[in-house]
């Protein structure tokens, strides 16, 4: 069985506190010993053992129909799209969020999110690799959009509030009718082979990888990553879009050690489902 990789930052990026309890440090700022694996993170990161933590796995005899759940809605600026990196963790696209240029409303939230990252989880095969898992089900790949809410000031005020981010959850399954949208990142696999390749990713409209349904459960969680901070709203999207075998295969090309190391396949960047400790997942659909 797959184990998940440990020690990656893609959600967080460089902010919150390290194993060495340093503001602004983070698993990819360090080269220390750290745990094996995301079961001892809550070691040096005592929130990961936290009652609202990401990822979850849904069972929909469980969730709640909420009909007073509006629609959401997505505006984003192609100009906004900056750089596709590889941290060794993921493949991020970062935009601009100096002001709302792109932004989420609607649905559960109170007010504009500034849309900052994108990135995805994935498995070393086809049968795995999403972080949420919904009854018993796991897709390929999961894609998130990060956003987070100005009221807060800047980022990393917004991780210290619990309605400081929001995340739009997108899963990828294994189809013949792959979405074409999908190719434009993919594309740039082979500019960004190794860690710390970045490369210009400019003129890109994120809301094309949305799937025509806009259903979606919402719950309160965490970042899936050290230092899993419970400040995220979850919009999962009920409807996954669909990518190809050779279009997976593409993703796992990606190498997590630099480019005068031996090849290291990113794989199995997810982490395993957390208890649901009594939180209730909301559903915009029935």
């Amino acid at each position: 069985m797959a184990q998940a990789v440990w020690g990656y930052d893609s959600d967080n990026g460089g902010w919150g506190r390290g194993a060495t309890g340093q503001p602004g440090m983070s698993w990819s700022d360090m080269s220390l010993p750290f745990p094996p694996g995301p079961e001892r993170w809550h070691e040096n990161y005592p929130m990961a053992k936290g009652d609202k933590q990401s990822p979850i796995e849904i069972n929909s005899k469980e969730v709640q129909h909420d009909t007073s759940l509006p629609p959401w809605h997505a505006s984003y600026d192609p100009g906004a799209a900056k750089t596709i990196l590889n941290n060794g963790r993921t493949c991020r696209v970062v935009f601009d969020d100096t002001f709302d240029r792109s932004v989420l409303r609607g649905g559960p939230l109170t007010g504009a999110y500034r849309l900052r990252q994108l990135h995805l989880h994935w498995g070393s095969s086809d049968d795995h690799g999403s972080e949420h898992v919904i009854d018993g089900v796991k897709y390929a790949a999961e894609l998130h959009m990060v956003h987070w809410n100005p009221k807060h000031g800047n980022f990393a005020g917004a991780l210290k509030q619990p309605d400081g981010v929001a995340v739009v959850g997108i899963f990828l399954k294994i189809g013949n009718t792959p979405k074409p949208e999908i190719k434009r990142i993919l594309e740039e696999i082979d500019n960004i082979k190794t860690k710390g390749k970045e490369a210009p990713f400019q003129h890109f409209d994120p809301s094309i990888l949305f799937p025509k349904s806009r259903d979606y459960w919402t719950y309160h969680g965490s970042f899936t990553t050290p230092p899993c901070e419970e400040c995220i709203t979850w919009i999962l999207l009920r409807e996954p879009i669909e990518v190809s075998s050779d279009q997976m295969a593409r993703l796992r090309s990606l190498s997590k050690n630099g480019e005068n190391e031996p090849v290291n396949p990113l794989v199995d960047n997810w982490r395993p489902p957390q208890p649901v400790k009594g939180r209730i997942v909301r559903a915009s659909f029935k």
